[in-house]
């Protein structure tokens, strides 16, 4: 357990200097699910005007593509960052076969899942499975493993109950998952939505077998380090997830800054104090912590 004073700052500013490469989550930091946080896109700016590089690491279960259009319609410029990095990205680069040695070796597990898929999510995440070659069913009866990447319309975003049964069905015919979002919930415009992480905990405590992809497991930082080519020691890794953007620098070996308004908002309201607690309890050390990403 850690009991590293974390630095409390009003911005980014005074740690812009000791680094040259920022790996920035995305919903909870960037954005609220609708438009970015006031101060952010001047933020982004300023750093890239200082030669920074950025590469964006989100645990959004969609192709990097389809993040950077979303980025884009909320006034996100592709000029503020180096790439885009989704754990929905590196799933699909794991189903298609990539050839990326690194892949390969981090999951070597995708050889024995077959192509029947069972997809648990909404239709907006289809685009994960185009150009995969593998067959969707609608029965985990047919399946030869699951796609979890979260909850959908048709059962609801705010409540895990509506996909116990399902998750059951998978369970009895022990379909391993993909779980290609490891959040646990996440907050859109005030209002706090279940995740596919929170399935998954769910199917593991069924006794089922599940493959996580994503933020704080470190093969999914992989790509990103090569598009920032940044030595660790000067790269900072910025989030407002303790479980998933803290504890993933950590695993990396990177230094980390804590925004305390994103998923912890509720609870921290802004108290560097109330955050220092967190993170002890947590056994992390982010470096510092900030009220919101801003300059």
């Amino acid at each position: 357990m850690s009991n590293r004073k974390i630095e409390v700052l009003q911005g980014i500013a005074p740690l812009a200097d000791r680094y040259d490469g920022f790996i920035v989550d995305l919903w909870g930091t960037v954005h609220n699910g609708v438009r970015p946080f006031p101060g952010v896109v001047e933020c982004l700016r300023t750093l890239k005007e200082k030669g920074k590089r950025i590469v964006m690491l989100s645990n959004a279960p969609r192709p990097a593509a389809v993040v950077r259009g979303q980025l884009q319609s909320m006034g996100v410029d592709s000029s503020l960052y180096d790439g885009v990095i989704t754990s929905g990205e590196v799933t699909w680069r794991v189903l298609a076969g990539c050839t990326d040695p690194s892949v390969a070796k981090a999951w070597p597990w995708v050889t024995t899942l077959g192509d029947r898929v069972f997809h648990i999510g909404g239709q907006h995440d289809l685009s994960l499975f185009e150009g995969l070659g593998v067959t969707l069913v609608t029965d985990p009866a047919e399946a030869t493993f699951v796609l979890n990447t979260g909850p959908n319309e048709e059962r609801g975003h705010t409540d895990l109950e509506p996909y116990l049964g399902l998750l059951e069905a998978c369970a009895a015919r022990n379909l391993p998952m993909i779980c290609a979002n490891p959040d646990m919930e996440v907050m859109r415009a005030g209002q706090r939505l279940i995740c596919a992480g929170l399935l998954a905990k769910d199917y593991e405590q069924k006794g089922g077998i599940v493959y996580w992809i994503g933020k704080p497991f470190p093969p999914v930082y992989e790509p990103v380090l090569e598009i920032l080519d940044v030595p660790k020691p000067k790269i900072l890794a910025v989030g407002d997830a303790l479980a998933t953007d803290i504890r993933g620098a950590s695993s990396v070996g990177v230094d980390a800054l804590w925004v305390l308004a994103g998923i912890h908002g509720e609870g921290l309201k802004d108290d560097p104090a109330l955050a220092q607690e967190e993170a002890d309890g947590a056994g992390l050390a982010p470096v510092a912590s900030v009220p919101a990403f801003v300059w």
